[in-house]
């Protein structure tokens, strides 16, 4: 038995004791918490691995360690942990992301050896909604895509993630990883849109799902098309879908100087519950 402070690589048999900790705070955890429900912790099927900080023998705290670095439920001792093996394994994802005060601490920790960071998003609000809004109501030319419309649904995607994070999916493996994220939230049937001659006007797609609450992701309205009121439609055509198929509660985070969708989110019954933030590399 662990009898310190500790922190190491969790291995399948620990499943149960990391979703009691994923378990506490189900919305913010929502990423993880799918990840790890769909492929267990093996680190191929997981894209990652999921280091646990131990005290006095139990699992206390979690850092998803893959494409992100997330904390979880992790308090300061665990987060300087979490920080001394990123340190010594080398930055190998893209960003951090997580809750603001764990990721904040993280990121003070990692930046002497990791940073610059390409960019700091310091405060993105969380929003969750159990409800569906008053008075808006579903677009309803919302729908799930078909697998037969990737041509379609791809530039909208990229066109999002671009303008979102500011460098283009494409880069790297040629788009090849976030191609096949795309196909396989097509096939699940968690990506929706409005399409109009053969082109996305609205998309959105529920990027994790547990039992507990689900997370929304890559809302995106045609830039043409904004100031219409079809996010607002077209996110309660989703939460419509989200609610009645999905989980009990919906989540998403925004960036906070993205005042017209913060407003958008409000208007559609969602309400800010903490605050998450992102580090961009």
């Amino acid at each position: 038995m662990l009898t310190k402070t500790t922190t190491r690589v969790l291995e399948p048999g620990d499943l149960d004791a990391a979703l009691e900790v994923l378990d506490r705070d189900p919305v913010a955890n929502a990423f993880v918490a799918s990840r790890i429900r769909t492929a267990g912790l093996d680190p191929w099927r997981l894209g990652g691995e999921l280091w646990g900080w131990y005290a006095s023998g139990r699992l206390e705290s979690l850092c998803y360690a893959g494409a992100n670095l997330v904390p979880i439920c992790a308090t300061a001792e665990a987060v300087r942990a979490f920080a001394d093996r990123a340190r010594r394994s080398g930055r190998s994802c893209s960003s951090i992301v997580g809750p603001a005060e764990a990721t904040a601490e993280l990121w003070a920790h990692l930046e002497p050896a990791w940073g610059p960071a390409r960019e700091v998003r310091a405060h993105q609000p969380l929003m969750v909604t159990r409800s569906m809004p008053e008075g808006i109501a579903p677009d309803p030319l919302v729908r799930r895509v078909r697998r037969n419309e990737m041509d379609a649904i791809m530039p909208a995607c990229v066109a999002m993630f671009t303008e979102e994070v500011g460098v283009s999916p494409m880069t790297g493996d040629g788009g090849l990883l976030y191609q096949a994220r795309i196909a396989e939230l097509v096939t699940t049937g968690r990506a929706f849109a409005r399409i109009e001659d053969g082109r996305v006007v609205f998309k959105a797609e529920i990027g994790a799902v547990t039992d507990h609450a689900c997370q929304i992701q890559g809302v995106w309205v045609a830039p043409d098309r904004r100031g219409e009121g079809l996010s607002e439609t077209g996110m309660a055509a989703v939460l419509q879908y989200a609610l009645r198929e999905v989980a009990p509660v919906v989540s998403l985070y925004v960036n906070d100087y993205n005042a017209p969708a913060r407003a958008a989110y409000r208007r559609v019954g969602f309400s800010e519950v903490g605050s998450f933030m992102s580090v961009l590399f």
